[in-house]
């Protein structure tokens, strides 16, 4: 789905999954600031939206997800995923009720397969399940803004800022009100600092959450069953991950970033040695310079140079070897 938004001035349109919002407006550098200074929105109109609904909704999406929401407060934000049976990582939602309504919006393209597994999983619930992409749209306004919040809009309001469910219909109205536009490399870029993982970027087919670090913030340990916490416990309680998400900090000098699945070896075994581990997210942050997210093999010494690629790169530890 085309955002309109990319009409305005300077607009240059994301590529890839993101396909359908301005990746940039012609300033990368000064997005980010705008961002980290309170100021502006960013576009994620490209994002999948799902409502649930009825009496149920609560009690029933407690049962599918890895975090507790039977009780979950009205405005309060949370966000869960989805587990295999495995414990391997399906879906993110991002997520707030509002009183009647469990909004959540997920990855581009993922809603149609979550919506089939939730649909699967009604039995006698009292529950109604709706794709409402193509009726609401995702802006986000970063922690300090003071923009203005229309009345009735659905709002999630975390450390890292607002997202509002807004009315498609009502988004170049409001970019007019609400900004400047930030793209979503500067979004991302902010991502990537506060080491925040999203689907299908720090995520392949066999991630575990506490891989991630998503432990505490998207999975609750003192809830009950779900599909696939068995996987959870057992790692929580008998073991580690087999693998670990790190942020690089980049060799500056090279003028191209390495790209998602980049290979990752040790420095001191050279270009040809083993194989461990593989960039995820790589950005040019505007104070920190060429930074990555990188999920490494668990074993890797903390302090290990490494090269992703051909570029050298420090690791700063998030989740513990």
């Amino acid at each position: 789905m085309k955002s309109p938004l990319l009409s305005l001035p300077g607009a240059v349109p994301a590529e890839g999954v993101d396909e359908g919002v301005a990746a940039h407006y012609g300033d990368l550098f000064r997005e980010q600031r705008a961002l980290a200074d309170g100021a502006g929105f960013v576009d994620l109109s490209h994002r999948g939206v799902v409502a649930v609904t009825g009496e149920d909704r609560l009690s029933w999406l407690h049962l599918l997800l890895t975090q507790h929401v039977s009780a979950l407060p009205a405005g309060e934000a949370t966000e869960a995923l989805i587990l295999s049976a495995h414990g391997h990582i399906e879906h993110a939602l991002y997520l707030v009720d509002d009183g009647t309504t469990v909004w959540a919006h997920v990855e581009p393209g993922t809603q149609e397969a979550l919506i089939a597994y939730l649909e699967s999983m009604k039995f006698f619930y009292r529950v109604e399940v709706a794709d409402r992409t193509d009726d609401f749209a995702v802006v986000h306004l970063p922690a300090g803004s003071i923009a203005e919040v229309p009345d009735g809009a659905v709002v999630r309001e975390t450390a890292y800022g607002r997202d509002l469910f807004l009315p498609r219909a009502d988004l170049e109205s409001y970019a007019q009100k609400a900004g400047p536009a930030a793209g979503l490399l500067a979004y991302e870029a902010l991502r990537v600092e506060h080491h925040r993982p999203r689907l299908g970027f720090e995520t392949d087919h066999r991630t575990i959450p506490h891989e991630l670090g998503w432990i505490g913030t998207a999975v609750h340990l003192q809830k009950g069953c779900y599909r696939g916490q068995e996987t959870v416990a057992r790692v929580q309680n008998l073991g580690k991950p087999p693998r670990r998400l790190v942020f690089l900090h980049l060799d500056g000098s090279d003028v191209h970033l390495p790209p998602h699945g980049t290979e990752i070896r040790v420095a001191d075994e050279g270009e040809d040695g083993r194989k461990i581990g593989f960039v995820t997210t790589s950005v040019r942050h505007f104070e920190l310079g060429p930074v990555a997210l990188a999920l490494v093999k668990r074993n890797v010494p903390a302090d290990a140079r490494l090269i992703a690629g051909e570029t050298a790169a420090a690791q700063e530890v998030i989740v513990e070897p």
